[in-house]
């Protein structure tokens, strides 16, 4: 049984997800890397998904409970990533 290597979109931005976390297996990964070699919509996805994962990482603190985050931070946190996001 062969497995197709080609996958469409969605299955791309689920993969895509899954990576982020760890969570995909190798021929994921290699079916994903050989769609985003061809879809540049899902080449750009990755890319911004990987950017909030990374913003996200950087500035998210743990909460206690049900602490809400203050809107001072709120704003500062969205100045902070729509200028990585002008960036890219």
């Amino acid at each position: 049984m062969g497995m197709k290597l080609s996958i469409n979109c969605d299955e791309a931005t689920t993969i895509c997800d899954k990576s982020q976390y760890g969570e995909a297996s190798l021929m994921e990964r290699i079916r994903l890397s050989l769609h985003l070699a061809l879809c540049r919509h899902c080449k750009k996805y990755t890319k911004q998904n990987s950017l909030m994962t990374d913003v996200y990482s950087r500035f998210a603190t743990p909460c206690q409970g049900s602490e809400k985050m203050p809107d001072e931070e709120k704003k500062d946190l969205e100045a902070k990533l729509q200028e990585e996001l002008k960036k890219n």
